[in-house]
């Protein structure tokens, strides 16, 4: 009988029998996103995360070229599960559109929490370290941020037509959300509790135009 992907291995490998063929590649995936929310690309060794999988190495190599590969399946694999929590936040309807941003930030500081604060945002990890890394992961990391962005600019246009804020450039303000959000991550980390995403998100709503602002200045200027 012919062996599957699963069983051609190194001599003195230990196989898990439990892991099947079909979810051997997502159990890779999860177990890289785990490793890499808390040390980044470059402090991850292959031979470590395998062995945390427990996978054989000839089972990684059926579905990844390298190690580079590996890593831009992660990405993507980051993005698809974090622009769903961005979604379940953000087009949540029960709430006002700055609630909903408030949500996210609550969302996201109880998933750092259940860590203990030692996982952080892969995609802010690998950006650290981008110098070092494949020259196409910039591109795509960039993208990936692009694409977070849309969404919060979606839900701040959403805010403006409620009668929340005022008229702004909501594209740059969602920029200027991610610039600050990957700070307070990354504080979050280094004091090791969620005041830094609270004062982030206080911060970012306190600075938005207010309703009332662009008709002031009309009455002002006539």
């Amino acid at each position: 009988m012919a062996r599957s992907p699963d069983d051609r291995r190194h001599p003195g490998e230990t196989v898990r029998h439990d892991v099947g063929y079909a979810p051997t590649r997502d159990v890779l995936i999860r177990c890289g996103m785990e490793v890499m929310t808390q040390q980044g690309f470059a402090a991850t060794g292959l031979d470590a995360l395998l062995r945390r999988a427990t996978v054989p190495k000839g089972s990684f190599y059926h579905y990844f070229d390298s190690k580079a590969e590996y890593g831009r399946e992660i990405m993507k694999a980051y993005d698809s599960f974090f622009r769903h929590k961005l979604d379940r936040a953000l087009n949540d309807e029960r709430l006002a559109p700055l609630a909903r941003t408030r949500a996210f930030v609550e969302a996201a500081k109880a998933g750092m929490a259940k860590y203990s604060y030692t996982r952080g945002c892969l995609v802010g990890n690998l950006s650290q370290e981008v110098e070092a890394l494949p020259e196409d992961y910039r591109s795509a990391l960039d993208e990936i941020v692009k694409g977070w962005q849309r969404k919060v600019a979606h839900c701040l246009e959403r805010a403006y037509e409620a009668g929340e804020i005022g008229s702004a450039d909501c594209d740059a303000l969602a920029e200027f959300f991610w610039i600050g959000w990957e700070g307070a991550v990354m504080r979050a980390r280094l004091v090791k509790n969620g005041l830094p995403l609270d004062t982030f998100i206080a911060g970012f709503v306190a600075g938005l135009p207010r309703p009332d602002e662009p008709k002031a200045r009309s009455r002002r200027t006539s």
